[in-house]
């Protein structure tokens, strides 16, 4: 058995067909299905049911096709390890975050991290924690940066700091000259919020309800920049992390009292993965960082 029949055997999964799955590896299709067969022969089991207008797994198909995919991951993961340089004079780093810590804490890390370590290669992507942790577990990313609601087993999280939610308004905002605002008379704002999609979203809708609160949202967008531009040119307020606001001359944050929502920011990693050099050089920044965001820390 060789490494090409694992491939030729996961893309004829993935496209449930010979044909498709010759064009994808850029072989003939005769030239697949023999391989396949070898394959077949090589374990001693019947791998695709070919009976059906769609090629599909049989059942021990299915089962091998975890084994297939765990070498695969396994071997990639092998060769990023030979090639790691400690000294981080050249690397690679894949990375993602969920979309508030983009808009604040990312960037500051980042620059950090560019001005340390110039010729390591970065990836920095945006995306739901749920895709954050299926891309971990297939190997698709080195680190994530979400919340500590974690669904899978498999992975670990980190705790960096601790990211409380303020009600973001513009100077010209009657509230702006305020420290904080009691909670209750938060359904007196009218609010402009990140649309239902967003993790944040679901987090205030949920914690509002628990509190029988509500707040008159207004208008949704599914950016946070568009969000923080309407804030700014009218009379709208949202809620954001504080320091969201901090970073703009043009935005106030007013604390909540008592606060809406408190959650712990971490690092995610696949437990037992390798970690490259890069990967263990941002975990050990990312909390250094996180330690001048935490007060009396």
């Amino acid at each position: 058995m060789l490494l090409r029949h694992i491939h030729y055997f996961l893309a004829v999964a993935e496209h449930r067909g010979f044909t498709r799955a010759a064009a994808a590896l850029h072989v003939s299709q005769p030239a697949l299905s023999q391989q396949i067969r070898q394959l077949e022969e090589a374990l001693g089991a019947q791998l695709f049911d070919r009976s059906g207008r769609h090629i599909r797994l049989t059942d021990a198909g299915e089962a091998w096709s975890v084994y297939a995919k765990n070498a695969i991951r396994a071997l990639d993961e092998g060769k990023r390890a030979l090639h790691d340089v400690e000294d981080l004079s050249r690397g690679a780093l894949r990375i993602a975050v969920t979309p508030t810590f983009n808009a604040w804490f990312v960037g500051p890390l980042m620059a950090e991290f560019y001005a340390r370590h110039p010729n390591v290669t970065v990836q920095l992507q945006e995306m739901s924690q749920d895709k954050i942790e299926e891309l971990l577990l297939n190997d698709e990313l080195d680190v994530g940066i979400a919340f500590d609601e974690v669904h899978s087993p498999d992975i670990e999280a980190q705790a960096l700091l601790v990211e409380s939610l303020a009600l973001v308004v513009a100077n010209q905002h009657p509230r702006a000259h305020q420290q904080s605002i009691d909670l209750p008379l938060l359904s007196q704002e009218k609010l402009i919020l990140l649309s239902p999609e967003f993790a944040t979203r679901e987090q205030i809708d949920r914690f509002c309800r628990q509190r029988e609160l509500q707040p008159q949202v207004l208008m949704e967008a599914n950016s946070i920049s568009a969000v923080l531009e309407l804030v700014s040119r009218t009379t709208l307020a949202t809620l954001l992390p504080a320091p969201i606001a901090a970073q703009r001359d043009d935005l106030q944050a007013i604390a909540l009292n008592p606060p809406l929502l408190e959650r712990t920011a971490v690092l995610l990693l696949r437990k037992g993965a390798w970690r490259t050099a890069a990967t263990r050089a941002l975990t050990s920044l990312a909390h250094e960082k996180a330690k001048e965001w935490t007060p009396g820390r």
